[in-house]
């Protein structure tokens, strides 16, 4: 079980929500109705969404958030409503880490829809044009293969990134088009899952890519690269970081588990640094390390490393070695310590 004695309450970051101790709920119209109050509880951990389709990332947030009971969680990268797929949910301690997997390269199972163009890039929009889908499997072949490595995209207008402080998606809601700059993203690899001559105009690809890639505007060059157009008719994200589907849980199975089965679900809190270098520390060691203070090391410099006390599995923070000097980034507190020692 993921859970601690209280804790002191933590400023929220991004994506990070920091409740008083209890919640009220079950209210009603009438405001002398009485009010249940549900108890908030420290949490830690990382828990592997499965988020549905339909179901913005922040509203997924709410509902885990509310099932654990937990004082402090946070996202890790926003899922359109229209994907569904990993979305992992850190609670407490784990929260610190949150960044890593915003940073994180991602995977994703899009479903491509040939021969159709649409308004926004996706099955909810207008159809703009439809054309004839004439190619083999060499043809297809090719045209992932061109979107492979370092490629220049241009955001599309139902993003989330700001212009003059308003999201371009409110203003494609209003009609108005704005000028957006290319930005460089890296596609590591695009497999394809399914194609069939037969059925010419449905493609499933795996897409494994850096952070801020739009699948949407890969989907719609895709199609144009083939001749045809596309959009993108489905997308499911299936890796973030180290992590992926295998581990993950849906809404529905959490709503139905009782709360020792819940936290049950809860993965370690450096389950998010699994691909750094671990480096253990001595007591005295760790204990100077947990104030701030830098160590030496026989250690190769190194980018990111997640740090251990003397046991080994007790996680202090991350850090980065340079010259043999290890550099505390981001530390948990001698409370938190305790506590997942105690998990």
């Amino acid at each position: 079980m993921r859970s601690a004695p209280p804790t002191p309450t933590m400023s929220s970051d991004t994506n990070l929500i920091s409740d008083a101790p209890v919640e009220a709920v079950g209210a009603t119209a009438d405001a002398r109705a009485p009010r249940v109050r549900i108890p908030r509880r420290p949490v830690h951990g990382v828990l592997m969404l499965d988020k549905p389709l339909g179901l913005s990332s922040n509203d997924a947030l709410q509902k885990v958030k509310r099932l654990f009971r937990a004082e402090k969680a946070g996202h890790t990268g926003t899922l359109d409503p229209l994907a569904t797929g990993l979305l992992p949910i850190c609670f407490g301690a784990a929260t610190k880490f949150s960044q890593v997997s915003l940073e994180a390269d991602k995977g994703y199972r899009a479903t491509l829809q040939l021969g159709q163009t649409r308004v926004g890039g996706d099955r909810e929009g207008e159809v703009i044009a439809e054309r004839p889908v004439v190619c083999d499997r060499a043809a297809v072949e090719a045209a992932c293969a061109r979107f492979t490595g370092l490629i220049s995209q241009l955001p599309p207008m139902q993003s989330a990134l700001k212009h003059n402080g308003k999201a371009l998606y409110e203003y494609a809601r209003a009609g108005v088009t704005v000028e957006r700059q290319p930005r460089q993203v890296t596609i590591h690899r695009i497999d394809i899952i399914e194609w069939q001559a037969e059925r010419p105009d449905l493609l499933v690809v795996d897409v494994l890519c850096t952070k801020g890639t739009y699948i949407r505007t890969l989907a719609e060059d895709i199609g144009e690269a083939l001749g045809c157009g596309a959009h993108l008719a489905g997308l499911r994200r299936i890796v973030s970081g180290p992590v992926d589907l295998r581990a993950s849980v849906t809404l529905a199975a959490l709503e139905a588990m009782d709360e020792a089965a819940r936290d049950a679900c809860l993965r370690p809190v450096d389950v998010l640094l699994a691909d750094w270098p671990a480096v253990q520390l001595g007591e005295a060691d760790a204990a100077r390390f947990l104030s701030g203070m830098r160590r030496r090391i026989v250690h190769a410099d190194a980018e990111h490393v997640r740090v251990y006390g003397p046991d080994g599995r007790s996680l202090l923070g991350g850090a980065h070695v340079k010259a043999g000097e290890l550099i505390a980034d981001r530390l948990l507190s001698p409370l938190e310590v305790r506590a997942l020692r105690r998990d």
